[in-house]
Formats: C-alpha cells, sequence, structure tokens
C-alpha cells in the first residue's frame, strides 16, 4: 500500500513531543535555580538547634520560664498540657554614659556667656576681660569615648530644678563651678541675688524666679570643722575630722542638691583632731605632733561629711541628691611667681598625659569613698549620690587656667621675669563649663532622661 506507515508518522510524533518536552523542562530549571539560590543565600535551612545558639538581638530579649509557674498538670491518658508560652523580659536599661575617659574635640560654637554678659564671674578668672589675647582654649568640647555629651542646655537645667534647692559646697574650685554655672544659667533667665555674707563673698544665694530655684554657694575648704591659718591665728590649718562643718550642714534640712568639691586645701601645713585630741599633722616642723600626711585624712573628712549627710537627709525625710567632683589637678610648671608657670594653649592628647601621683591618689580616695556611702545609703530611697569625675578630663586642659591674667594685663609694661599666675582655677567661660554639662546629663538619667515642665 503506497502511502507513509502509521507506526512511522506516530513514531515522528512521539520524537517531537519529546523534544519539546525536554526543552520545556530545560528552560524551567534555568529559571527555577536562580530563585532556588537566592532563597537558600538570604534564607538558610535551619540546623539542628544547639544549647549555645544565640537569636538576633539576644542581648535585648531575655526569655525565661516563669519562676513561679507551677508544673504543668497532666491530661487524663498521661499526656502533658501545653507548656506556658515564655515570659518576655523588658529590654535591659541602655548602659551609663561613661564620662571619664575621652578627648577633647575642637569645636566651633561659641561659649554660652563671656567676661560682659555674665557679672558673676569672679575677677581674677575673666581671663578675656584681663587680656589675654589667645582665645583658643574656648573652642574644645569633650568627647567621651564610648558615649555623646551634649552641649549645656539652661533652659533643661533650671526645668529639671524647678522649685529646688541647690548648694554648692567646698573650696574656691567649688564657686568655680558653681559660678559656670551661673553664668550658663543667666544667658536664658537672669537671677537675682538674694544673699551674699563673709570675705570675698564666700557665702551667696540667687533666686531664678521665673523657675523658683535657689541656688548657693558656702565656704567649707575641709567639709568638716576646721580653723583656717590667718595672721591672727595659727600659722597651719587646724581640722576636726570627726565634726562637720555647721556653716553648711545646719541648711541640710532646706536643700534638694548638694555639690561637694574639696581637696587643694589638704595640701597645706594642718593639725588634724579627732575625738578631742590630735591626731597628727602635715608639714608641722616645730610642733610636737606625728607627720601623718593629708591622704588618709582626705578620706576621713568626706567619710564624716557624707555620713552627717545621709543621717540628715534620713532625719529631715526630705529626698536629696549629692555629687562629689572629684579632685581637678592644677598645671603649674616651675615656681608659680615665675613667667610661663603655666604655658600651654591647647589640650593635651590623651596618650601625652597620665593621671597619676597625687592626683590619682586624691581621686582614688573621693570615688572610693563615695562608693562606700552609696553602699550605706542602698537602702534609703530618698538619697542619691553620684561622683562628677572630671580628674581625667581637667588634667587634659593646661590651656584652661588664667595664668598671668588672673590680674588686668599683666604684660602692658612689657614681659616680666616675675608675674603671679593661677593654673589651679579656670577661666571663666572654659573647661569647668564641661563640668556642669556632665552634671545635667546625670540628673537627666536620674529624672528617666525627661525634662519636667
Amino acid at each position: 500500500m503506497g502511502g507513509s506507515s502509521p507506526f512511522k508518522d506516530q513514531s515522528n510524533s512521539h520524537h517531537s513531543a519529546s523534544s519539546s518536552f525536554w526543552r520545556y523542562l530545560t528552560y524551567t530549571v534555568y529559571a527555577i535555580l536562580p530563585i532556588a539560590l537566592f532563597r537558600l543565600y538570604f534564607y538558610p535551612l535551619p540546623l539542628p538547634w544547639s544549647p549555645t545558639d544565640r537569636l538576633p538581638l539576644s542581648d535585648h530579649i531575655l526569655v525565661a520560664p516563669s519562676l513561679s509557674s507551677p508544673p504543668p498538670a497532666e491530661k487524663a491518658g498521661g499526656d502533658a498540657t501545653a507548656e506556658a508560652p515564655p515570659l518576655l523580659l523588658p529590654p535591659p536599661a541602655p548602659p551609663v554614659c561613661d564620662y571619664t575617659n575621652g578627648k577633647w574635640v575642637h569645636d566651633k560654637a561659641d561659649p554660652l556667656y563671656n567676661g560682659t554678659t555674665c557679672g558673676t564671674i569672679k575677677d581674677g578668672q575673666n581671663c578675656i576681660a584681663h587680656g589675654r589675647p589667645d582665645l583658643e582654649y574656648l573652642y574644645w568640647r569633650w568627647e567621651p569615648h564610648q558615649c555623646h555629651l551634649p552641649r549645656f542646655q539652661p533652659l533643661e537645667f533650671l526645668q529639671l530644678l524647678r522649685n529646688k534647692n541647690v548648694a554648692f559646697v567646698g573650696d574656691s574650685i567649688a564657686r568655680n563651678q558653681l559660678e559656670s554655672l551661673i553664668c550658663m544659667l543667666s544667658s536664658v533667665s537672669e537671677p537675682t541675688l538674694v544673699y551674699t555674707n563673709g570675705e570675698d563673698n564666700k557665702f551667696r544665694k540667687w533666686h531664678f524666679a521665673g523657675h523658683n530655684m535657689t541656688i548657693s554657694v558656702y565656704w567649707s575648704p575641709f567639709l568638716v570643722k576646721g580653723v583656717e591659718k590667718s595672721s591672727s591665728g595659727p600659722d597651719h590649718n587646724e581640722l576636726y575630722l570627726d565634726t562637720v562643718d555647721e556653716r553648711w550642714a545646719a541648711d541640710l534640712g532646706s536643700l534638694d542638691m548638694v555639690v561637694l568639691s574639696f581637696g587643694h586645701w589638704f595640701l597645706n601645713p594642718a593639725v588634724y583632731f579627732e575625738g578631742g585630741s590630735a591626731l597628727g599633722c602635715h608639714y608641722c616642723p616645730g610642733l610636737n605632733h606625728t607627720e601623718i600626711g593629708f591622704y588618709d585624712v582626705l578620706g576621713k573628712a568626706l567619710r564624716t561629711t557624707l555620713k552627717a549627710l545621709i543621717a540628715r537627709t534620713r532625719a529631715s525625710g526630705r529626698a536629696t541628691d549629692a555629687f562629689v567632683t572629684t579632685f581637678s589637678p592644677s598645671h603649674f610648671e616651675g615656681d608659680w611667681d615665675r613667667f610661663g608657670a603655666c604655658p600651654k594653649t591647647k589640650p593635651y592628647q590623651e596618650s601625652e598625659k597620665l593621671l597619676e601621683g597625687m592626683n590619682a591618689e586624691m581621686r582614688k580616695i573621693e570615688v572610693e569613698e563615695m562608693e562606700a556611702a552609696k553602699a550605706d545609703a542602698r537602702e534609703f530611697s530618698g538619697f542619691r549620690l553620684e561622683a562628677l569625675d572630671v580628674s581625667k578630663l581637667s588634667l587634659m586642659r593646661p590651656d584652661g587656667h588664667p595664668g598671668p591674667y588672673m590680674n588686668p594685663f599683666p604684660f602692658a609694661d612689657g614681659v616680666k621675669d616675675r608675674v603671679q599666675n593661677d593654673c589651679v582655677h579656670w577661666c571663666l567661660p572654659g573647661p569647668v563649663d564641661t563640668w556642669n554639662g556632665i552634671l545635667l546629663e546625670v540628673i537627666k538619667r536620674w529624672n528617666g532622661g525627661e525634662t519636667t515642665e
């Protein structure tokens, strides 16, 4: 029979269908393969769980069973009920900022005040008005290594301390810090000086009427009871280490916040008393007392102060916040009355200068006594205590002192070999403004990071 075989036609048909199928399958594989690889790359298959496995961000989410939940009951037939869902605990609080370690970085922002806009500056710290020619020392800010220190916000401080009484207690460094704060707050609210007493304005009080806040300064260079050397009295200081200075402590019942700052006066010759008898002395040739130095004495004085502060706060029932500003180093390079006693014009780099020797020991004693007092007051919710640890950041600012500009225009008649220098206190404005910036940040943290209105 002529014509093609039906079996041959069927074979050709099968061959054509088979070729089409394999082409379709090949295209399908090529299309699916990239999608599968993409899926496996970004969403890998789960592996068997190991006790060491951790969820992403597991540091912020703690999953734990309820410690008070009873064991699961069993159903009839012995099957245990489904376990209760895990308890999701809130994320931990962010770590507290460590302002101690950092570096000074250049900052173009102008200070909040100057020698003409603030009349509170002590004459000897008004460096600009006294003719200091280099102004670069004004343009540095402290940058902690692991956190940020914001620029001081005067209005925030006033709002947080509304209706509060604040006191700075200590030596002339305490007064230096107080005047810095008054000047920064004055940039938004002018205070009224409502009280002044004592030589060199050693006891003063200001009132910020808009926020009903008062800020006072109490002269108490030892914090404990003391008799200062004078031309009409002893040629050395006398300290009573077991008795707090009532010139400021008598007002504790009315104070909401106290900032303590002391240390430099302990370097002077002194005789120490405790329990009604002489304990010893520091640099007292010609007197029949044992030389005991001043480190242990500094610790005893601060211990007496903090114990009195805690005890009187408990007795008054008034919540009180307290700060200890740590020892700020001086920067004398040679005799205090010679030209160039503190000649630096820029901050130290961190590797240039170490906190060591007396500076480190003074700071260590203050921090240790403060931590011990915090432990003693742990069960007392009405008392909070913190260190303003400014020793290192202050050590790195040899350029921030008045130097010869403690007096007006000291070189108006030419450079002199002999000239008085202040390499202990700080120019205003200057590095001491940073101390109050840290003070504000601690108060904000205590307040939950919020500013009251």
